[in-house]
């Protein structure tokens, strides 16, 4: 709850214009029965036709001011309330921006999504209005008692001698509720991860070419059927004994004037006509904000449910991090070393990389190659610190990366994926995401040194042309090359190519190997490659294998060694498709 409220304290201002409002409002509420006493007791009975007015008058003034009052006052909570929510979405979001690349790796996509839209949104009615709501019918609660008091003690006692029974029924509500409602949120992130995975393009393609659909729809309808009914128990938690609440309270007033009447019966203390009147009209006043604080208090240990699941995720820890006082690099020439490098992704497992001493010097080439789990990857995603070693330290111009500005690193290195990621946006706009202020002239050079230009001018809409989802609207090599369009315009000085052919046919590979020649002229270029037709003219080729640098060289020296090198080679040689861009061992003449 004391997080809750700090929430609110920006708005701490608004608030306590809110609170004079409610007061204002409350005060003016509780004026009315009053006015109704003097009307029934006073001015109707001794025929004072101005005082009549005069009170009738205040009656309609009364009811005016709190409807203006009420009015200001909803707009204020709720300016307040939507601020608050959207304070909770940028920082979930910018927490999420903040973490490591192996916390998206172990959480589904649409898990996140639903902490942000369902989560967040399932607060609304308590950010908005619940805590307005609260503060109002308290203060009209206390208003009101404290006007029965003044009009009857006596009666005020008999009106509220069940009034620690509704508060204790309404917190079991809210605790049953509270439960019910962790279980419906968790349920929600279920069918939001479901829906995310199988109605995007790849999922349609995957469940269409593996005829999977009719079993998919089934799966969501399980789905949904376990949501209905938690929606169903959610609702009706509790439902009955606030239904009893509120009719004990509405038959309160009849109970009121069966006990006055049978104390003037019986000779007990004699109540006037408009003290009785105006107190019923009291006790019903007491009603409506009484159940309503009593629905709050619901609502407030409902919404705690899903306060806990977004504080969980505003407290995930960080594990990338920038220092207080991190180092800025006005020109980085691109000098990339690995000392003693090592890394694992938990204590509980081995290490992925181990002891690796590689340096590329400014403007060169390392090429690293080697079996299928052997921390390629892994190796790649260090440099720009999607993930921090473990164990020794990685270096660009002599200075640790995790010292570095994220500013100073993101301008330094920059990555072509073998998955391309383009937005579903325009052409123009997937490539000024790596540079937003840059001018048409720039995106047309980058688009053809990436040997891509062409083939965008040719469509109706040109750089207008909207990529579709992840780009479908494209193929994969021309996907491939408005990557490296893009990363031409962000002009790295060093440059990570992440395994960016191996997923293309072997024409379409040259192709973007030309454009990619393009873009690692005069660049610090650390190539991840699975396929070795690409690695030959590195300057060194390092050979992972284990997490170990098992051989490091020129392709020619590496060759002569007749190691493990040389087998990769042998068994590309085997794999080459006729036609394809054979490798060339030693002085041996192309095969294709």
């Amino acid at each position: 709850m004391r997080r809750i409220l700090k929430l609110f304290r920006p708005y701490r201002g608004r608030l306590a214009v809110v609170g004079l409002l409610v007061g204002a409002s409350s005060l003016v509420s509780v004026a009315t029965p009053f006015l109704l006493r003097e009307i029934l007791d006073v001015a109707i009975p001794q025929g004072r036709t101005g005082l009549l007015s005069l009170l009738a008058l205040g009656m309609i003034l009364s009811a005016v001011l709190s409807s203006v009052f009420g009015v200001l006052q909803t707009l204020i909570s709720t300016t307040v309330g939507q601020r608050v929510m959207h304070d909770l979405r940028t920082a979930v979001y910018g927490r999420l921006q903040r973490m490591s690349l192996a916390f998206f790796t172990r959480t589904r996509t649409g898990e996140v999504q639903s902490r942000i839209a369902n989560d967040i949104g399932g607060m609304q009615a308590t950010v908005t209005s619940t805590a307005t709501s609260l503060v109002s019918n308290t203060t009209s609660v206390v208003a009101t008692i404290v006007a029965m008091v003044a009009l009857d003690w006596r009666l005020t006692l008999v009106s509220l001698v069940l009034l620690p029974v509704f508060v204790w029924v309404s917190r079991r509500v809210g605790d049953e509720r509270k439960k019910i409602t962790t279980r419906r949120q968790k349920q929600m992130a279920v069918m939001a991860a479901t829906v995310t995975e199988s109605l995007s393009v790849s999922g349609i393609l995957l469940g269409r070419t593996m005829g999977r659909s009719d079993s998919l729809t089934a799966g969501f309808a399980e789905e949904s059927e376990r949501l209905v009914d938690l929606e169903v128990r959610a609702s009706m938690a509790g439902r009955w004994r606030m239904a009893v609440i509120t009719i004990v309270m509405a038959a309160m007033p009849a109970f009121i004037y069966w006990a006055a009447g049978l104390a003037l019966q019986f000779g007990g203390p004699e109540v006037s006509l408009g003290t009785l009147v105006a107190f019923v009209s009291l006790q019903q006043g007491l009603f409506r904000p009484a159940v309503s604080l009593l629905s709050t208090g619901v609502q407030i240990q409902t919404s705690l449910a899903l306060f806990q699941r977004i504080f969980e995720y505003l407290d995930l820890p960080i594990d990338i991090t920038e220092r207080e006082d991190p180092v800025h690099l006005g020109e980085v020439k691109g000098e990339v070393r690995f000392e003693g490098v090592e890394f694992r992704y938990d204590d509980k497992s081995g290490p992925v990389l181990d002891g690796i001493d590689l340096t590329v010097p400014a403007g060169g080439s390392l090429a690293v190659v080697g079996p299928t789990g052997a921390g390629k990857s892994t190796f790649g995603c260090l440099v720009p610190r999607l993930y921090d070693v473990t164990g020794g330290r990685v270096t660009v111009d002599g200075v640790d990366v995790r010292d570095l500005d994220f500013d100073t690193l993101a301008r330094a290195v920059g990555v072509v994926a073998q998955e391309t990621y383009l937005f579903h946006a325009s052409v123009a706009d997937n490539l000024r995401f790596a540079k937003p202020d840059a001018t048409d002239d720039e995106l047309h050079a980058a688009a053809r040194a990436a040997q891509i230009h062409d083939h965008i001018t040719a469509l109706p809409d040109g750089y207008e042309t909207i990529v579709g989802e992840r780009g479908h609207r494209f193929s994969g090599g021309e996907k491939q090359r408005l990557a490296i369009a893009r990363t031409i315009l962000r002009d790295p000085p060093v440059l990570i190519l992440d395994e960016a052919t191996s997923a293309l046919d072997t024409r379409t590979e040259a192709a973007v190997q030309d454009a990619i020649d393009a873009l690692s002229a005069d660049r610090t270029t650390i190539t991840i490659a699975h396929r070795l037709s690409t690695v030959r003219d590195a300057d060194q080729i390092a050979v992972l294998d284990s997490g170990r640098v098992a051989e490091l060289g020129t392709h020619d020296e590496l060759l002569e060694r007749d190691g493990r090198y040389a087998a990769l080679v042998r068994r590309d040689a085997q794999l080459e498709p006729s036609g394809g861009r054979a490798v060339m061992t030693g002085d041996q003449e192309p095969t294709s």
